[in-house]
This record gives C-alpha cells, sequence and structure tokens, in this order.
C-alpha cells in the first residue's frame, strides 16, 4: 500500500519531489524516484510485504526495460510466482511488486485476471516507450490523471496534481456532485476543474499524447453456476470466504481487524482466528490478534457489548476506542484537505479508528466491509423492493423478513434515512436518465444484465456504480490518512461474481438478511452475533455532538460572515437555519443531523485547499 505519482514527460526532480511529499501519508517508511527524459516516475511505500530495500519502489525488470510504481497489494502473488517459475523466470525480492512485473512482462494485459486484490499502478515500457496504467477491478484503489499543456500527470490522489494545475479550482460540476455524493465516484468526475478519476475495472495505455482506455473487467462476465440447493450454497460460500481471508492474511507486519460488533467484521476477524489456529504458515500472519472497536458511550450508536461477546468468544483483547470528537475537531479542515472529497457523514469516528490501529502497531486492518452492498444488508430497501416489480406476495414476504431483522432496530428505522433517500432517487424515472447519462459503466446493455431480477439490477447498481464505490473512496482515506492498509474479504472478485449468481432466496432466508453469511459461519460466532436482528451501522452520533461538545463550533460557523458569502453553498441561509434548530434542540432527528452535515462540507472543502495555501504562484513550471 502505497502512493504514486508520475508525469510525462520528465519533472524537474525538486518539484516532483514535492507533489510527491504530499501523499507522504499513503506511504510514510521511505520514498523513491526514477526518472528518464520520457517520464518521471515516484512511489512512497508503506512497508507491508518484503520490508528489505528488494521491496523498493520504483522498481525495474527484464533488464531495465519495465518500471513500475505500484500501490495495493496482490493476494495471490505466491501462487503466480510459482507459475512464473515454471516459466522461467526469476526473482530477488519476496513481495508482490516484482510477482506483477513479471506476470505483465510474460501475459501482458491478460495479467490483470490473474490478479486477486487491490490495486492501482503504472509500468513504463522503456523499449516501446509507451505507459500502462490499471485500476482493480472495484476501484479499491485510486487513481487520478491529468492533462496539463504538454504533460500527462497521474497520482493517488489529486492533491500531487495540484501544483501542476494552472489554478486550482471547484469544478464545474461541483454543485452536482456536492448533491449527488453517491453518485459520482462512479464517474470520471473530481471537485477540481481538470483533474480526472481513473475508473475501477479499467486498464489504459498512454502514448504520443494519447490515453486510451479499454475495460477488463465486468462482473457479468464472470457470473457463475452455483448449485441449486441452499445447503451446497453454504458450504461452496464458506469455503470461498475463508479463502478470501487467508490470501489477505499474507503479511511481514501485524494485522488486525476494525470491529464494530456487527455481523461483516465479526465474522471476518472469528474467521481469522479459525485460520491462525488451522492453517500452515504459507506467508499468513500470525500476529492477528488486535481488535479496534469505535465506542460511543451513552449514544444509540455504541456498538461495545456485541464486540465485547466477538472477543471474549475468541480469547483475544480489544482496544476500545472513546470516540471524542473535541479531540481532533480542531483538525477538521487538514482531514478535509488530506480526504479531497465531500463525505456522507462526518469522518471523525473512522479516522480515530484507524489512528488507534496505527498507533497501537498495527499496519494492515481486515474489515468487513462491502457485506452490506453485495448482500443488501440495508433495512431502508422497501422503495427499491416496489420499484422493482416483484409480485406482491414475494414483496411482502421480503418485507417480513425485514421488520423482523434490522428494521427491528427502532433508532435505525425511524432515524436514519441514509439510504432511503438514495433509494428514493433511483425510483424517479427522472432520476433514472440522469444516471444513465452519467456513468460510463453501468451495463443496461448487458444481456446477462437483464436476465436479473429487478432487486438484484437495483444491487449491482448499489455495488458497482454508487454506494459502494464511495465507500470505498472513503475508507481508503480513512486509512490512508494514518498510514494504514484496508484489506477486504467479501469483496474478493470470487466472492462478488458468485453472489450475483445467486438467486434471491439465498439473501434473504429463514426471517433474516444476509442468510448465506450467517448460515455459512455461525459456527465460528457467538450465536447473539451471528443471528442479531439489530443493525446499528458505522456513523457519527452527529445530533449527540451538534447538542453538545460541538455545539459552539457549528454555531460559530454558521454565524459567520465567510460561511454565510460561501458560494459553493447551496443556501447558506437555510443551512444556517437548519444548524442552530438542531444546536437548540428543536429538531433531534439523526436525518436531519446528517443532511445539514452533508450541505456544509464545501464550506469546510474550499477553506481546506485555501488553509493549506494551494495557490498558482506554488505551482510548477
Amino acid at each position: 500500500m502505497c502512493g504514486i505519482l508520475g508525469t510525462i514527460p520528465k519533472t524537474e526532480e525538486h518539484f516532483f519531489k514535492s507533489s510527491l511529499d504530499t501523499l507522504a501519508h499513503r506511504g510514510p517508511d521511505e520514498f523513491g524516484i526514477w526518472s528518464t527524459d520520457d517520464i518521471s516516475l515516484g512511489h512512497r511505500r508503506l512497508s507491508i510485504l518484503d520490508l528489505s530495500p528488494a521491496g523498493h519502489q520504483p522498481m525495474s525488470y527484464a533488464n531495465g526495460r519495465y518500471e513500475i510504481v505500484f500501490n495495493g497489494e496482490i493476494y495471490n502473488f505466491l501462487e503466480i510466482r510459482d507459475v512464473l517459475i515454471a516459466k522461467g523466470h526469476r526473482f530477488r525480492s519476496s513481495g508482490d511488486t516484482e510477482v506483477v512485473l513479471a506476470a505483465y512482462a510474460e501475459w501482458g494485459k491478460d495479467c490483470l485476471l490473474k490478479f486477486n486484490g487491490m490495486w492501482s499502478m503504472a509500468i513504463w515500457d522503456n523499449t516501446d516507450k509507451i505507459l500502462f496504467l490499471t485500476r482493480d477491478r472495484f476501484g479499491k484503489k485510486p487513481l487520478f490523471y491529468a492533462f496539463v499543456k504538454d504533460k500527462f500527470i497521474f497520482a493517488s490522489e489529486m492533491k500531487a496534481i495540484y501544483a501542476f494545475l494552472p489554478e486550482v479550482k471547484p469544478s464545474k460540476d461541483f454543485h452536482w456532485m456536492a448533491n449527488n455524493i453517491f453518485n459520482y465516484e462512479g464517474t470520471d468526475k473530481c471537485l477540481v476543474e481538470g483533474i480526472k478519476r481513473f475508473p475501477a475495472g479499467h486498464f489504459g495505455y498512454y502514448k504520443n499524447g494519447n490515453l486510451s482506455l479499454s475495460r477488463y473487467w465486468n462482473t457479468l462476465d464472470h457470473l457463475v453456476t452455483p448449485p441449486t440447493d441452499y445447503k451446497s450454497q453454504i458450504e461452496e460460500f464458506r469455503e470461498l470466504f475463508i479463502d478470501a481471508c487467508k490470501i489477505r492474511m499474507r503479511s511481514d507486519v501485524p494485522i488486525g481487524t476494525a470491529l464494530s460488533g456487527g455481523l461483516d467484521s465479526s465474522a471476518t476477524i472469528s474467521v481469522m482466528a479459525h485460520i491462525a489456529k488451522s492453517s500452515p504458515n504459507n506467508r499468513v500472519s500470525h500476529d492477528w490478534q488486535h481488535a479496534f472497536v469505535a465506542s460511543f458511550p451513552g449514544t444509540t450508536l455504541d456498538e461495545t457489548y456485541y464486540a465485547k461477546k466477538v472477543v471474549n468468544h475468541l480469547g483475544i483483547g480489544g482496544t476500545y476506542i472513546n470516540i471524542e470528537p473535541l479531540k481532533v475537531w480542531d483538525k477538521i479542515y487538514d482531514y478535509f484537505y488530506l480526504f479531497e472529497d465531500l463525505y456522507i457523514t462526518s469522518p471523525i469516528p473512522m479516522i480515530m479508528t484507524y489512528k488507534a490501529i496505527k498507533e497501537h502497531g498495527v499496519t494492515v486492518s481486515i474489515d468487513g466491509h462491502g457485506a452490506d452492498e453485495l448482500f443488501s444488508g440495508y433495512g431502508h430497501i422497501e422503495e427499491a423492493l416496489f420499484d422493482a416489480r416483484l409480485s406482491t406476495k414475494k414483496i411482502f414476504n421480503i418485507l417480513e423478513t425485514l421488520r423482523q431483522s434490522e428494521l427491528s432496530d427502532k433508532y435505525q428505522f425511524n432515524n436514519n434515512n441514509l439510504f432511503t433517500r438514495y433509494i428514493k432517487s433511483l425510483t424517479k424515472i427522472t432520476g433514472r436518465k440522469i444516471i444513465k447519462n452519467k456513468y460510463r459503466s453501468i451495463d443496461y446493455k448487458h444481456c446477462k444484465y437483464h436476465k436479473l431480477d429487478n432487486f438484484t439490477k437495483s444491487l449491482y447498481l448499489i455495488f458497482h456504480n454508487t454506494i459502494l464505490p464511495t465507500l470505498l473512496r472513503n475508507y481508503d482515506r480513512y486509512s490512508m490518512i494514518n498510514g494504514v492498509e484496508i484489506r477486504m474479504p467479501f469483496m474478493d472478485h470470487r466472492i462478488v461474481s458468485y453472489i450475483f449468481s445467486l438467486p434471491f432466496s439465498s439473501k434473504f432466508n429463514n426471517g433474516f438478511t444476509k442468510a448465506l453469511v450467517r448460515d455459512a459461519l455461525n459456527s465460528y460466532l457467538p450465536h447473539e452475533v451471528a443471528y442479531r436482528k439489530t443493525k446499528i451501522g458505522f456513523n457519527a452520533p452527529i445530533v449527540d455532538w451538534m447538542q453538545g461538545p460541538l455545539k459552539e463550533f457549528f454555531e460559530d460557523t454558521v454565524n459567520s460572515q465567510d460561511f454565510l458569502m460561501c458560494n459553493l453553498l447551496s443556501n447558506a441561509i437555510s443551512i444556517k437555519k437548519n444548524v442552530l434548530d438542531i444546536t437548540s434542540k428543536k429538531i433531534s432527528l439523526f436525518s436531519s443531523a446528517e443532511q445539514t452535515w452533508t450541505k456544509m462540507q464545501p464550506y469546510f472543502w474550499i477553506n481546506s485547499l485555501i488553509l493549506h495555501k494551494v495557490s498558482p504562484e506554488e505551482h510548477h513550471p
């Protein structure tokens, strides 16, 4: 896990390194720069596999023909390495980067389908003078690019590109993006004018001033034929998930888990415990007994009761992180600068969690992200069910399942309409037309897309284009701000293909959502957690904060002339009224506070750039 930067043609090293250093949080361990007249490549390293100098990047291969900068992990690198050795390749290092280079030298772009992992990378062919760029299947690792005069620039984060732009200013589409936070990550749009987002599941070649993009991954092209009986599906999923966890436990540094007490993270760490007890080494870290739990004492969002059930069941210790916003709120503008995008909720709990993980000597966190979007773990999907045009009987049965499970959590049902807002937008014909026009990779015309049931189509959109890409982006930033790598076994492409191949009944069964996960992994979990009927979600208790420790901050902010004059805000006067209604306790709905926070963010975002002095006079020549 690292940060990468490159320019074609070469950039003077002093200026190049100053931009590379904006990515120091992504790679705090060391840096490297390689250049010729044709290109400059830079790398900030977070050491996880092969901690020796042999793992240093940029890395060369084939007598200097290929040079790589690589951000991510290839979890099945040992298996690929064995295949390449049999073909005559020799290796100097023990990590995955050299395996990626050798795989590209052997198979070219076809190597991508052999990789099980997450990545953004660039490989320069010094013979043919062509640059190969690619991003992982689902966009877990970020990659941005820009064309500025005669230069092509790419980087892990936008801030490394800022200094090359003639001016750093909000995009022409800024207001659309601010009002559609869940919708722009699946496009090439960025908040800053002149920068584009490299699409997930794609590769590209850059030569002679032109970048050509091609798609190498479409989940619909990789659907499988699962067994028809539910018991066999359980067994197959269990095997897949255990293997997904096992290869993600390969690490030369300590690993842990951000544990919420919910099903997904609890299942992940419980299976890790099983693997640690039963598997041969094979680079699997046995220093895994690190569970980190965000605690919100006195609020309805606190899940420490269930988290303690898990750590006690596994016989490991837990680190409980009391999320106190005042400890870090003075850094809110720094966080917006590092984060670069807009949040749907306050980032503070997540940032504090991964900060604690790093402070306890853990560099890799294996988490349960992706399961909600894959298995429809959210409670608020009634609108999507009706929009899916299922039979009345089937809708009734599903709604009963939901009301007996997640929706029995009164707080979640009454106050958190985050995904209800999103799903409602999908049920509008005009909304669908807008979305179809915005996304480059929605698969409406794919023959297999139309064979999916209508509800699975909704999940497909959520997983590939809207909610999940946004959350993946967020969690990359939450963790990498602190120099921590997140790995996600539920996001293994084999599991994704398998789940989208299953019938609807395998996701909702016996009165529970995520039935397959519960029934396949219940033997590793406390029963109370495996068949828990409440879902809280990892959100900030923003109402409690706005009416308590952050009351003064929010009131001072919206009363300032600077805030009221900010032209990036949709309606500063209306936002001010909403804030004061919440801080005075006239309104105490979570959804109202969350929407208000979302509307305030453009102000924090633009001021983070001003405070960090992102200005034209500091730009590269």
